[in-house]
């Protein structure tokens, strides 16, 4: 298999922690693009020009980062992400999680290309609180089962958002005001799988 991705993209981070969790890493070659170059490889892969893309065995080009997921999770019966006894929690709380991580991306994306008087759009002003409300829900959930049971897609997803919003948005300081959240992103970013595919 063949895995498209860059080394700031949270999405393709998802997809790479889920490859290691599964096992699965050995079969996963990883091929550096640029997606805002209009990287002739990506393209052909996807053309969207979007990251993550898995192009399977047999040669199916699979994107979005859940679906992606949801693909590597069926690959093996190794430590399931999905069919947990949480099932409908996992999902919910995946869900949340990519609304924090789409929140927090296009945030950045508008400022790169817009400048940060973007946050002041009305779109702008939308993110800002769609990720205040989502770090507030997160935090409450932070004893559920679904948050503190063996690692699931939900788990990875949120902690990949958090270590988003530190690598790219670090004036938010959502630590501050949400210290359960940040102690559970602490424990988790200890986890190997975690650490090897590290934002740079």
């Amino acid at each position: 298999m063949e895995l498209y991705l860059n080394q700031t993209s949270p999405y393709a981070r998802v997809a790479r922690i889920c490859a290691i969790e599964k096992q699965l890493s050995q079969d996963v070659n990883l091929i550096w693009v640029d997606p805002w170059a209009d990287d002739t490889v990506l393209l052909i892969a996807n053309p969207n020009g979007k990251i993550p893309v898995l192009v399977t065995d047999t040669g199916e080009a699979i994107s979005e980062s859940l679906l992606i997921a949801s693909y590597l999770d069926g690959l093996s019966s190794t430590n399931s992400l999905l069919r947990t006894p949480d099932y409908i929690d996992v999902l919910a709380l995946s869900g949340l999680s990519q609304g924090l991580t789409d929140a927090a991306f296009t945030t950045v994306i508008n400022r790169k290309h817009f400048g940060k008087e973007s946050d002041s759009t009305v779109l702008g002003v939308r993110r800002q609180k769609a990720i205040t409300r989502c770090l507030q829900k997160l935090e409450a959930m932070v004893n559920t089962d679904v948050m503190s049971s063996d690692i699931n897609l939900g788990q990875i997803v949120t902690g990949v958002a958090l270590s988003y919003i530190d690598f790219r948005l670090p004036e938010l300081q959502w630590d501050t005001n949400h210290p359960l959240l940040a102690d559970w992103a602490t424990a988790f970013s200890e986890r190997a799988s975690v650490k090897e595919p590290a934002f740079a």
